[in-house]
């Protein structure tokens, strides 16, 4: 009886190792992924080498945590959660534990996230207390009829749902809470993500200056500072998803909701076209439904990705005067990665290990 009971459970074993190679060996080879961590005035003369590797190695590891996901089978909105959650974890992105201060000292995030494949979608704004906002707009997704919660509502909900939850002091990082003071005296609101320019006495920029780390990518006299970090995705199993989370602006009020949370204006996937993530100026990228208007593109103008993208961020926002860049992924796994700011913390990652992180104009 021993024997067989032995033999039963290594037939077993040998069965559900072997189902298995042949799930992934049925699934597609061609999987993607591409993150971006906010556009705006990043200028690598105002960067300090130690800040520049500490966001290359971050995003770096953003990619392969989400790459490891969709090698394994895992699904689009799996990776873009995970990849997410990495992000939302770090101070140096706007979202998550770096999230900015709102006028009274807070921190109120957003975050959304869409399946490609059944176009459903769920986001929370507004939230104080979840540690990864992404994760409670997916419970909101999958376990609500709703498509988007806000405010104590939204904090209540992914608590009973299981979310994990922080104390307000978790989201309380040093550098952002000094920006926040300096800015709080000008009583101006400030998007993440433009770099201070130190000038000399001809008011000219310096190369080289010192510079305090709370003034890095930090500079009062420029209204429009982005920061967000985003993710779509392309599994194995031909089906695309997109997420974004963000700590909105710097000394926002009476409860100010960008673009990130708002499906089809920061957010949107779609199997038949792409997967959008957007960074910049909220107010701009919502009267544009920018990420929808990228896959109205293609689908009724019949481009890729690309042309999409570029028509969209480069001529339409440019033309009203909204700053910003998305990142797109369409189902054959062509994506592009398109801003009209100083620079975009961005990366990709393909199937087969060949990736790439950029943070200035160019391929730098």
């Amino acid at each position: 009886m021993k024997t067989i009971t032995i033999n039963m459970m290594a037939l077993l074993l040998f069965t559900a190792t072997t189902f298995s190679q042949e799930k992934l060996t049925n699934m597609s080879d061609n999987f993607m992924l591409v993150i971006h961590g906010g556009a705006g005035t990043i200028l690598k003369k105002n960067m300090t080498d130690e800040k520049e590797k500490l966001y290359r190695d971050k995003l770096n590891e953003a990619l392969q945590a989400g790459h490891k996901i969709l090698k394994e089978g895992g699904t689009a909105v799996d990776a873009v959660e995970a990849t997410i959650n990495l992000m939302e974890n770090s101070p140096l992105f706007n979202a998550g534990k770096g999230s900015v201060f709102t006028n009274a000292g807070t921190n109120e995030m957003d975050a959304s996230i869409m399946d490609g494949k059944t176009l459903n979608a769920g986001a929370v704004a507004g939230v104080k207390t979840i540690k990864n906002p992404i994760s409670a707009a997916r419970i909101v997704m999958e376990k609500s009829p709703h498509v988007m919660l806000s405010g104590d509502g939204a904090d209540q909900y992914a608590k009973e749902m299981g979310v994990e939850t922080a104390s307000p002091d978790y989201f309380k990082d040093s550098i952002r809470y000094r920006q926040w003071l300096k800015l709080k005296e000008t009583e101006k609101q400030q998007l993440d993500h433009d770099a201070t320019e130190p000038k000399g006495n001809d008011g000219i920029p310096e190369e080289g200056n010192n510079i305090d780390p709370s003034e890095i990518e930090f500079n009062i006299n420029i209204d429009e500072k982005y920061g967000t970090v985003g993710c779509v995705a392309l599994d194995r199993h031909g089906n695309l998803a997109a997420g974004t989370s963000t700590g909105g602006m710097t000394n926002k009020r009476w409860g100010r909701i960008g673009d990130s949370p708002v499906i089809a204006a920061g957010t949107y996937a779609n199997n038949k076209t792409c997967a959008v993530s957007c960074t910049g100026h909220g107010e701009y990228f919502i009267r544009n439904v920018v990420a929808y208007d990228i896959s109205a593109h293609m689908e009724y103008k019949s481009i890729g990705v690309d042309e999409a993208a570029k028509q969209v961020i480069h001529k339409k926002l440019n033309e009203l005067g909204g700053t910003g860049g998305v990142i797109v992924l369409d189902a054959q796994g062509n994506f592009t990665m398109q801003f009209n700011t100083a620079g975009m913390y961005r990366g990709y990652m393909k199937a087969n290990g060949e990736s790439e992180v950029m943070l200035y104009k160019g391929n730098d």
